[in-house]
């Protein structure tokens, strides 16, 4: 590149150059030094960048700052220039502070401005991402808001002032699509004030503009029973759907005349709710475990089936009658709790010492009574259920727990042998013939399959059919016993009926059973009609 000295140098401003060592006048008395500085900072690579970056700046007609941008390539070259050039002589001036040179202080410069470049660059337009989360629900369709509103217009119609409770229940089942028994817990979520009204305009921004609307069942029940601000549904939560459910069901209406039976039915199928749906054990259900479950499936049965007692999953009576029945019968002194020595008569003493110190040790679920060493009703409730229906999860979850004594996640065949030693202790005194632990170590190995030797995982009982039975035989004679003789009539039972759990046909076989007795007790007081009637049980 050719340079023409004499002309470049007069339109330098020396100042720019800022040299350590080398003032400003001596540059202008040596004309030919500025002309050499000129000449190495022309052949500096940073010097072609910014000449190719201005053209490129002129070619897309974009206004750039040359001398600010100059003097802080000028800044930063500095140090690059040979030391001929720093050795003049002219003597150096004395020592001043930066901070007090105009010229130090007119090119102080940001940092932002040391590092940009002079080419603006312009980024691409990305495309335009629909909104995918919305914290308080997805909005309705537009066709689906209309639909909706136009069928609460033609139900409101005729109820100018808004709608009574009574009035509300089929709004809650034909709009809403909900069981019916939700419409008084759904009326008092819309009518927060309280006014035994809710009008039109309550109800859809309740249900419309509350996104409601777009929710599946599960979530629209969910939202529905739990409390503001609460992200769980505690047992106090479900109270109302069952007050309700027990003053319109005509299944229920024998109970009308007994509170006291109604309130222990309703306590019956909020614990039997919580020991298959509440998984975690915390007793707040979470809107996971309630789709996980199948509870609104039976919701919606319990809506459409007269019958109580043909929705055998939580709203059967007779499944209630049983449990209660059951509790009264070992509750001697009626206070509502029992014991240790209560609880060893269960099943005709079919359980052992060990396995009954270990349930009241709480380790499998920590007791709800205030009372210690008592047992409540609600601890009854699952531990009923946990004993008659071995194959379920829940019921392997409480067993396990109690088998495995130190709490390592593992059963080992020394915790086996701890139970079965009491087993083979009461075989002989009945003079049965005993099984050595031996064979019934092996004959459990085989029938679960355990991924590992010599230890049993609760994932080892999920996976095989028939874990329950490891758990009678270690402490409940009477099933062990029945294990091992195989009663032809109880397979075919089980085959006829394969969708039935353990629970379905225990509640089945013990309610014909205490119906039977009620029958002949009725006939010892004199009541002979009760010969009149069929001995069958009303399934």
């Amino acid at each position: 590149m050719e340079i023409d000295g004499v002309n470049d140098v007069p339109f330098l401003d020396p100042e720019l150059l800022q040299l350590p060592g080398l003032s400003p006048s001596s540059l202008k008395a040596n004309l030919h030094i500025a002309e050499e500085l000129f000449s190495q900072w022309l052949s500096l690579p940073e010097t072609g960048r910014l000449v190719k970056s201005m053209i490129d700046d002129a070619k897309s007609s974009t206004l750039v700052n040359v001398s600010k941008n100059c003097a802080n390539l000028n800044v930063v070259c500095g140090s690059a220039l040979p030391s001929v050039f720093l050795n003049s002589g002219t003597p150096p001036l004395s020592p001043r502070s930066s901070s007090g040179s105009p010229r130090f202080s007119r090119q102080k410069t940001s940092p932002s401005s040391l590092q940009s470049p002079l080419k603006s660059v312009r980024e691409p337009k990305l495309p335009l991402i629909p909104q995918f989360y919305f914290q308080h629900g997805r909005p309705p369709a537009k066709e689906l808001k209309e639909q909706c509103i136009s069928m609460v217009d033609h139900y409101c119609s005729n109820y100018i002032d808004g709608l009574h409770m009574d009035e509300f229940k089929s709004l809650t089942k034909e709009v809403c699509k909900l069981p019916s028994f939700l419409s008084s817990v759904l009326f008092k979520k819309i009518d927060t004030n309280c006014t035994g009204i809710v009008t039109r305009d309550a109800f859809i921004k309740y249900w419309v503009d509350g996104h409601m609307l777009t929710m599946d069942l599960a979530s629209q029940i969910y939202n529905i029973l739990r409390q503001p601000g609460c992200k769980y549904l505690r047992q106090a939560d479900f109270k109302p759907v069952l007050d309700e459910l027990l003053a319109t069901h005509p299944g229920l209406e024998f109970l009308r005349n007994t509170p006291e039976f109604q309130e222990r039915y309703a306590e019956t199928v909020i614990y039997r709710i919580f020991y298959y749906i509440n998984r975690s054990g915390t007793g707040c259900i979470t809107l996971r475990e309630l789709k996980r479950g199948n509870l609104i499936a039976a919701m919606q049965q319990v809506d459409e089936e007269d019958d109580i007692n043909k929705v055998i999953r939580y709203f059967s009576y007779e499944h209630f009658y049983v449990i209660y029945c059951r509790f009264w019968e070992l509750d001697g002194d009626h206070d509502f709790l029992i014991d240790k020595e209560n609880l060893i008569k269960y099943g005709n003493h079919a359980l052992t010492y060990r396995i009954v110190d270990r349930i009241f040790s709480q380790v499998p679920r920590k007791f709800t009574s205030k009372v210690e060493g008592k047992m409540s009703y609600e601890d009854f409730a699952y531990f009923i259920l946990a004993e008659e229906d071995k194959s379920s999860e829940p019921s392997l979850e409480y067993w396990f727990k109690c088998i495995d004594l130190v709490g390592d996640g593992v059963i080992t065949p020394n915790e086996m042998q701890f139970f079965y030693e009491e087993q083979l202790h009461r075989m002989e005194c009945i003079t049965q013939e005993p099984v050595l632990f031996e064979d019934i170590l092996c004959q459990i190995f085989d029938m679960i399959k355990p991924e590992k030797e010599n230890c049993i995982t609760l994932r080892d009982l999920k996976a095989c059919k028939l874990s329950g039975n490891m758990f009678n035989i270690l402490f409940n004679l009477n099933k062990f016993m029945a294990f091992e003789t195989r009663d032809p009539f109880l397979i075919r039972q089980e085959r006829e009926n394969p969708t039935l759990t353990e629970w379905d046909r225990f509640a089945q076989r013990e309610y014909v059973r205490l119906s039977m007795e009620e029958d002949v007790e009725e006939v010892s007081n004199g009541s002979a009609d009760v010969w009149d009637e069929p001995l069958e049980s009303p399934f």
